[in-house]
């Protein structure tokens, strides 16, 4: 399969300003894909513009993968309906500093170069940014940006002109690779098009040269019909202080059957014969739910490594009953710890049943122990006990405590 049939085949083709794709399966291009610091980690709604990069890494294609230091100090204003608190400069720097080690995570062991816009705008003159950059831009283009009418409009919450030149500056990013690296294309998602457009047409109006963009589709949880991205409880974030290695296995691990294949496709580097085999799989045997096992092993080792994905894979096996409790390890009781209530060893069953909440009284939890509603290891207790080394408390198929 060429290329250019991979990445449309993956779901990764939305627009770009190619008229033929197959230029993408001959030769190397040298291209960018950027990520603002806006917090200090992605998401995996940017991993999946990311797992298309990696494509492009792996068919031949220089990668510059840039942290927006500089356009970090504005914030993207497009799709917000209000104008965006500021962030400290400190806050900037920390933040650059996590999202470039999560490219290197995802993209270890490949060839790339991370860059800083920060770096060359830090010393640049206001007068001549005016002069070489804001002298080449029509303002009805700027104007026209559907952003920028909702925000003006009689319902908008009004623009400040620092984030109305945000495009500017990603725009002037692109000219700035162009010249230093002889950069042509630009990747992003779906929702960066205007933006990156901008700086397809400074290079055009300044240096007389064509340049490219190339859009992935915003993934979309057909389960919900919420973006990709988001959840009831929030963003899933790659960092695990924000979005628990646990709780990212089993955001995979529960993906909809009507969603999995295409996941599959956007956030593994599995081949087609591996996904379309998983296909036929979910679909005479769902119950078995191979593919959701596969997508979570396969973007859970990505993001955090086999280690961990082994240690919460036999938490998982321990909590719903595939595995014996006395398997898991003392980093396992951690990851385990940190997803459910904890308390020390030396208590009665019945105290940590009601210090947790799982009863309601003592006498609720008499009941419930009596009634073989209660499991200590993963065998039944038919009265209370004291609870002297490392025990997992289980009531029905869902509710557990941990007592270390």
């Amino acid at each position: 399969m060429k290329f250019s049939e991979e990445l449309a085949w993956r779901g990764f083709v939305n627009q770009t300003t190619y008229k033929d794709l197959s230029i993408l399966d001959s030769g190397s291009v040298s291209f960018y894909f950027g990520v603002d610091p806006s917090a200090d980690s992605m998401q995996i709604g940017n991993l999946a513009a990311a797992m298309m990069v990696r494509h492009f890494i792996d068919a031949g294609h220089k990668a510059y993968l840039l942290v927006g230091g500089a356009t970090g100090m504005i914030g993207d204003p497009d799709g917000k309906k209000a104008e965006r608190n500021l962030l400290t400069l400190e806050d900037i720097d920390h933040n650059k500093s996590a999202i470039a080690e999560q490219y290197k995570t995802i993209f270890a062991g490949k060839d790339f170069t991370i860059v800083d816009n920060y770096d060359w705008f830090k010393d640049m003159n206001y007068l001549t940014f005016l002069r070489e950059i804001g002298k080449n831009v029509p303002m009805n283009q700027m104007l026209g940006r559907e952003f920028v009418q909702s925000r003006l409009g009689a319902d908008g919450a009004g623009i400040s002109y620092a984030e109305f030149s945000y495009s500017l500056i990603q725009g002037y990013d692109f000219l700035h690779l162009f010249r230093e690296f002889g950069v042509t294309l630009q990747l992003c998602g779906a929702d960066q098009w205007g933006n990156s457009v901008a700086g397809v047409d400074l290079i055009r109006r300044i240096e007389s040269k064509e340049a490219h963009v190339y859009a992935s589709p915003l993934v979309v949880n057909k389960t919900t019909g919420v973006k990709f991205g988001k959840s009831v409880g929030g963003a899933i974030w790659l960092d695990p202080s924000k979005t628990s290695v646990y709780k990212f296995y089993q955001f995979w691990l529960n993906a909809g059957d009507q969603d999995v294949i295409d996941w599959l496709k956007v956030f593994t580097l599995l081949s087609k014969e591996e996904i379309e085999d998983l296909g036929r799989q979910s679909q005479t045997n769902p119950e078995k739910r191979a593919a959701q096992k596969v997508l979570a092993r396969e973007v859970t080792t990505l993001v955090h490594g086999k280690e961990r994905f082994e240690s919460v894979e036999r938490v998982t096996d321990v909590l719903f009953g595939s595995a014996d409790f006395i398997s898991l390890n003392e980093g396992d009781l951690d990851a385990l710890a940190a997803e459910i209530p904890t308390f020390t060893t030396g208590q009665s069953i019945i105290d940590v049943l009601v210090k947790s909440g799982v009863s309601s009284s003592n006498g609720d939890a008499k009941r419930l122990i009596e009634g073989g509603a209660i499991s200590l290891n993963g065998n039944k207790v038919d009265s209370d006990q004291p609870i002297n080394e490392v025990t997992l408390l289980k009531k029905g198929k869902n509710t557990f405590v941990l007592a270390r």
